[in-house]
């Protein structure tokens, strides 16, 4: 009906009267997504029936009669060239990494993040390496492990700087929130 008066639909919807129907037509969104002139991540599954809508009611935030169903994020195999720093406004410092390019999810990815110091070390990321990638909530780049079987000899561990690569200052280690973070020792103690 919608379709008729003039709005824009979905490429594809399906009509599932079992769970078979259901799980049929979720992996057959997988297979013809890819074809889609946007990226999609998942398909969102929904009670057509107002009396089972309000049967099953809702939660304060969603309603349990629509829900979303998530594929599994695509991932890319590429080498880690180099870490950079990079500097935030509150003096925060994050390991960036710097990749060889690789096309994933509609767009070709040369850096992504490695959230901080302790990530690094649990996943004993090293320059030089092949890296798996993901795009994390199917936007931001995310180094998610390493191909320890495609290791080189010449792999170099990264070592956090001390100081600054911007202005210099010391570094020190502090928490905000539940990770901790190398800051700036000059704007450590702000109240950010």
């Amino acid at each position: 009906m919608l379709k008729s008066l003039g709005f824009k639909t979905a490429e594809r919807t399906w009509f599932c009267k079992s769970e078979d129907d259901l799980v049929a037509a979720i992996a057959e969104l997988d297979k013809v997504r890819h074809n889609f002139p946007y990226e999609t991540d998942g398909a969102v599954i929904k009670l057509n029936s107002f009396e089972q809508q309000r049967r099953v009611g809702a939660t304060a935030k969603a309603p349990r009669w629509a829900i979303a169903y998530k594929y599994a994020p695509e991932q890319a195999e590429t080498k880690l060239k180099a870490i950079t720093i990079q500097v935030g406004r509150t003096g925060a410092l994050t390991p960036v990494a710097e990749l060889e390019p690789v096309f994933l999810a509609g767009s070709t990815i040369s850096r992504a993040t490695l959230h901080n110091e302790d990530y690094i070390r649990e996943k004993d990321i090293r320059i030089g390496d092949t890296v798996v990638i993901e795009k994390a909530g199917e936007v931001i780049p995310a180094v998610v492990s390493v191909v320890l079987k495609k290791r080189a000899g010449g792999a170099k561990n990264f070592h956090f700087p001390k100081t600054c690569p911007e202005c210099g200052s010391k570094i020190s280690r502090s928490t905000r929130g539940a990770r901790p973070v190398a800051v700036r020792q000059d704007l450590a103690s702000r109240n950010w």
